[in-house]
């Protein structure tokens, strides 16, 4: 049988990098030939879960069609963040908890979307439904992505299932959930060593929402106000980035995620940033608001800046 990579989303997070190892793992012993890539680096908190359970980070991929005919997707199926020659390769398999968007293919796939918290609840299940037994090391690292994508159980877009999976997961894992996945978290928080440019890429997407190409980055921190000491410098960044990347609007979003609250920055036009203020039902100051209780950019960023700018 033919390999098939399989990768989550650019500028991946821990749920991109650990399901797409997860998923592979499953793969592998349903009997595909699969390899687990990445579009990206790991971040930060993606690494440290990476050693905290002995793997090793997957190669970075520019391009799919040189060595594969066939992928298989994992949280994305949006074809501006995925791989740069999606189009070139056939897609077997998408397993998300995104919205579809953007997406088709020319032949039947296998395609599993839940509105879970993360996807690798998603593919726990899959393990499950299987029966094929999860690993202690691999548990723990389909564990580090539900805690991250869910912010610790603490996000809106937790689940029943999310949580289940999480006591199931730590269970076979033998960590205490809530210590490992504060720790984790916060390894994730460190921006001191990081420039302006870096962090607005780190773990951001792109959106096409009616024509406009929008651009939503997310941050999470320990000390809000420490972070806006930056503001200037976030948004002559964002601007930049704009400017060459052809966004029309730039939000960056700053969690703290001790306290779920975040503030977010916002550069476009002013039909853009009119639309932002729809969106959120609030007034920007100088490029600047608070959201409290926002932590979700798919749950509560992405839809409401949907409806907003298809008004």
């Amino acid at each position: 049988m033919e390999k098939e990579f399989v990768f989550g989303h650019q500028n991946p997070d821990t749920d991109a990098i650990g399901t797409a190892i997860a998923f592979s793992y499953l793969q592998n012993k349903l009997g595909y030939n699969t390899e687990a890539v990445a579009l990206g680096e790991p971040n930060d908190e993606t690494a440290y879960a990476l050693k905290k359970f002995g793997f090793k980070a997957p190669r970075v991929i520019k391009e799919a069609a040189p060595e594969v005919k066939a992928v298989m997707l994992v949280d994305h199926n949006e074809p501006q963040q995925s791989v740069s020659d999606i189009d070139k390769v056939k897609v077997t398999h998408v397993v998300d908890h995104h919205r579809i968007m953007n997406f088709n293919t020319a032949d039947p796939l296998y395609y599993r979307a839940e509105p879970m918290g993360c996807t690798s609840t998603i593919v726990w299940k899959m393990f499950n439904e299987n029966k094929v037994e999860i690993p202690e090391k691999l548990a723990g690292l389909m564990l580090s992505a539900i805690i991250s994508d869910t912010l610790l159980l603490k996000s809106p877009t937790t689940t029943d299932d999310d949580k289940k999976a999480v006591e199931a997961l730590a269970k076979i894992a033998g960590v205490d959930y809530k210590e490992y996945g504060l720790a984790m978290l916060k390894a994730g928080t460190n921006i001191s060593d990081k420039s302006e440019e870096e962090l607005i890429d780190l773990d951001a997407k792109s959106f096409e929402l009616n024509g406009h190409n929008v651009r939503v980055a997310q941050i999470n921190v320990v000390d809000l106000p420490e972070a806006l000491e930056r503001k200037d410098a976030f948004l002559k960044a964002m601007e930049a980035s704009s400017k060459d990347n052809n966004y029309d609007m730039f939000m960056l979003l700053i969690t703290n995620i001790l306290d779920s609250d975040s503030e977010a920055l916002v550069v476009g036009s002013d039909e853009t940033k009119a639309l932002f203020e729809k969106a959120f039902d609030k007034k920007l100051s100088d490029s600047e608001v608070k959201l409290p209780g926002v932590v979700s950019r798919k749950k509560q960023v992405v839809p409401p800046l949907t409806d907003a700018f298809n008004a």
